[in-house]
């Protein structure tokens, strides 16, 4: 590692170039850049050199909730700098969610940032993502660090309600899955696959998860409440982004994304629906008693969740798939929003995908990422070295992650569980992860312990905590 200095022609002044690259590299991606050394490296020199200025980044969603972020900047606003505050605002943006940004600092990078979060600009994708999630035109204001409105952030129920007969469900890109619980105790789970984002008719997620509800009801001696877990932006029981509806015609969406409101009015009992990300923070609050967790899913996708210090679910989205690990302007992009280095390449089985040409593995061009994912983890558990060295690569992504997720959250556990952490590759994830905190974040490793759940818990875990979402009381009517 290490800072190089460089005049930057346009101001004439000094400015800093963050070195990226890990002691530990990548088995796999060589070229790998982990957002978490650019960041310290940046925040370092400028600390040296005594030139940082304040940036205040504040994001206001929904009934005035906002979040702010503070950190320095070099006032020169060189290349590097606008790039830093770029993916930062980047990973705000789909950490907590907001149709508002305000920009306290240096009006270049606040130019730089309204053009480029436009509608006409490079991040026109996750414009028009939070303009769908929350109904409003997404803004850019700039203004003075100490104007930048004050925090403010919503305090959601984080369930674990466990009296009762309850059905909890958990719907992925790949499969969803169901559990009848009886006082916190499954008694019934059931895994199905499916493929919902190629599909055009709005009523097939509400066939496929009615059958399934009462497939796990015959199970319970009566139903007392539903709690659901999904992938996507899910805002009161109904959702506003998702993968899961990429092929629904916009005409028949709005039927589609009230799915979970169909259900509650025909179920007629308690129905709570989360993104699978904070149910997943849910599942290891509740299987280890702790709060200040951040819940990761390496599926089909990367879900991740948040339970704060305090036991709260913030309200924020969340939504780290798409928000950067890798600053390599040379990383794969992503498929849906066309930038580069995004979580979902990284933690998912797009992941695992990804890395076969490296690994020298080929499989037939026909074969689905799930299909795919199962000849890998045979490969790895007939010790097929080249299986290995993804899960490495894998570990290596994650063991930079995790500092670099510490700059946006507070929390002192991760629950790592998902279809890809399932058997031996799984182990060699965590290993590998730790590694790498060890040697290049002693801090990070200090604060946070990584827990992986058992064999059956990863699989089925999310839709166990799902059940816990709804409090017992009035059936809701919706």
């Amino acid at each position: 590692m290490g800072m190089s200095e460089k005049t930057d022609p346009r101001r004439g002044s000094r400015s800093v170039r963050p070195g990226t690259k890990s002691t530990i590299a990548a088995p796999l991606d060589p070229g790998f850049q982990p957002a978490a050394l650019f960041t310290r490296e940046y925040q370092h020199a400028l600390r040296a050199s005594g030139r940082g200025v304040p940036l205040v980044l504040g994001l206001e969603r929904e009934n005035g909730l906002l979040t702010r972020h503070e950190t320095l900047v070099d006032p020169a606003c060189d290349a590097t700098t606008l790039r830093h505050v770029e993916r930062m605002v980047k990973f705000l943006l789909w950490a907590r969610g907001g149709w508002k940004l305000h920009i306290g600092g240096p009006k270049p990078i606040a130019e730089a940032i309204r053009k480029t979060y436009s509608l006409r600009g490079a991040r026109a994708f996750d414009v028009r993502m939070m303009q769908i999630a929350y109904g409003r035109k997404f803004e850019v204001a700039a203004t003075t660090p100490g104007k930048v409105p004050a925090a403010k952030d919503s305090e959601v129920s984080a369930g674990g309600f466990l009296k009762g007969c309850r059905i909890g469900f958990d719907l992925g890109a790949s499969d969803y899955k169901v559990s009848a619980v009886i006082d916190g105790h499954p008694v019934f789970t059931r895994e199905t696959p499916w493929d919902p984002k190629n599909q055009t008719h709005p009523d097939y997620i509400y066939h496929h998860l009615s059958s399934a509800l009462h497939l796990a009801a015959a199970n319970l001696p009566r139903v007392d409440a539903i709690g659901g877990s999904s992938a996507g932006i899910i805002v009161d029981n109904e959702i506003r982004v998702a993968s899961l509806l990429r092929s629904i015609p916009k005409k028949h969406f709005a039927t589609a994304a009230s799915v979970f409101k169909r259900i509650a009015r025909e179920w007629d009992v308690p129905l709570t629906v989360m993104n699978d990300g904070d149910v997943t923070a849910l599942a290891g609050a509740l299987s280890l008693g702790e709060n200040g967790m951040l819940g990761l899913a390496m599926g089909s996708s990367e879900a991740v969740g948040y339970m704060d210090p305090e036991g709260r679910i913030l309200g924020w989205l969340n939504e780290l798939a798409f928000a950067p690990v890798d600053y390599n302007p040379d990383a794969p992009a992503d498929e849906w929003s066309g930038d580069r280095g995004v979580g979902a390449l990284y933690f998912s089985q797009q992941a695992v995908n990804k890395l076969l040409p490296a690994a020298k593995i080929k499989l037939p061009a026909k074969m689905g990422l799930p299909e795919r994912l199962v000849e890998v983890q045979n490969l790895m558990a007939a010790g097929d070295e080249r299986a290995a060295k993804i899960y490495q690569t894998i570990g290596v992504y994650l063991g930079h992650a995790v500092p670099h997720y510490l700059d946006f959250y507070q929390f002192g556990h991760m629950l790592v569980l998902g279809r890809v952490t399932t058997g031996e590759g799984g182990d060699i994830v965590i290993s590998k992860a730790r590694e790498v905190m060890e040697s290049e974040f002693p801090d990070a490793a200090g604060r946070v312990a990584i827990h992986v759940p058992d064999e059956k818990t990863r699989r089925v875990g999310q839709a166990v905590a799902a059940a816990s979402l709804p409090q017992l009381g009035k059936s809701r009517r919706q």
